[in-house]
């Protein structure tokens, strides 16, 4: 499916939207509201567009609204049918304590051709297209996935960058990366964004991986799938009821590795706006009367570009 000019920029005025209902919120230290104003509009908007749209990835389960769940319907039922990945507010501690890094996030495609899976972790792995497809791999050792890295870009190992959440999960790989004296990147949050800092050598990121969440994996992979970088997720579903949730969606291989044609099939639209600057955007300015919106936009086979916006205040 190719998506025209007119449904693209109505996707962009979704997270756009939803990123200038952040505005008033920011540093209010307040998540739930901030996050809660994300998602109602997002939500409206979405319901006022005319597609047969259905959240495949989402932020929980029915009984956790005001979240946009997992199966929940939306649009007109009167378009296209489409599959929805969405993360209203990425980052609300950024939003919410007014610091940089939050963003609206979508991805939306043909029905059918997003992965559809409950709410998890997922162990992920992101390089750019610069890097061979079997020079990394989630099953390797960090150590050889870093050495394959410099060897195919003829770096030392002290110039590699590797860029993972700060987490107490992940000590061991992280004192393994201090240990091989490869550059550390940590971020508090923001793993979509952290996953995208691998597509331009200006981010100095060169791989991207640990344990994140699901629905930002699968947001990355959208992304990534249109600047022609390898990603691979595996889902983790630690408790019974993630089990069960996962084989009643068709998932019967729980260890499965997912290579990115695999979460992506197709062509899809995925559309961050920044909320507070990031690497990737800028976030909602405020002037002249106006709301300022900077979006990331990509298509599969399409160059990506950033699609700037002016919203009067009403």
């Amino acid at each position: 499916m190719n998506f025209n000019k007119e449904f693209l920029n109505k996707i962009i005025s979704v997270t756009s939207n939803a990123a200038i209902a952040c505005y008033e919120h920011l540093g209010k230290k307040d998540k739930i509201l901030v996050d809660k104003a994300a998602t109602d509009i997002m939500r409206k908007n979405l319901n006022d567009l005319d597609i047969d749209g259905k959240i495949v990835i989402g932020e929980g389960e029915l009984d956790e609204a005001p979240m946009l769940y997992i199966g929940e319907k939306l649009g007109t039922g009167k378009g296209f049918a489409v599959d929805i990945a969405v993360d209203p507010l990425e980052g609300t501690n950024f939003a919410a304590n007014n610091l940089p890094g939050a963003l609206s996030v979508i991805s939306i495609s043909e029905k059918g051709n997003l992965f559809n899976a409950p709410e998890t972790y997922m162990d992920k792995l992101a390089v750019g297209k610069n890097v061979p497809f079997d020079a990394t791999d989630l099953d390797f050792t960090i150590e050889k996935n870093i050495k394959n890295i410099a060897d195919a870009k003829n770096k030392d190992l002290d110039k590699i960058t590797v860029c993972i959440l700060n987490r107490p999960r992940h000590k061991e790989i992280i004192d393994k990366i201090k240990e091989l004296k490869v550059n550390l990147k940590l971020i508090s949050d923001g793993d979509v964004t952290g996953a995208l800092l691998v597509t331009d050598d200006k981010y100095d990121v060169d791989i991207f991986l640990g344990i994140g969440g699901g629905p930002e994996g699968v947001l990355a992979a959208s992304a990534l799938d249109a600047f022609n970088c390898k990603f691979q997720g595996r889902f983790l579903f630690k408790t019974d009821t993630d089990k069960k949730r996962a084989k009643n969606m068709g998932i019967n291989d729980l260890d499965k590795k997912y290579e990115l044609n695999e979460i992506i099939k197709g062509n899809s639209i995925f559309c961050a706006t920044g909320i507070t600057k990031n690497e990737l955007v800028n976030g909602v300015k405020l002037a002249d009367g106006k709301f300022i919106t900077e979006t990331l936009v990509t298509q599969k086979n399409s160059l990506p570009f950033i699609a700037k916006k002016e919203v009067a205040i009403t």
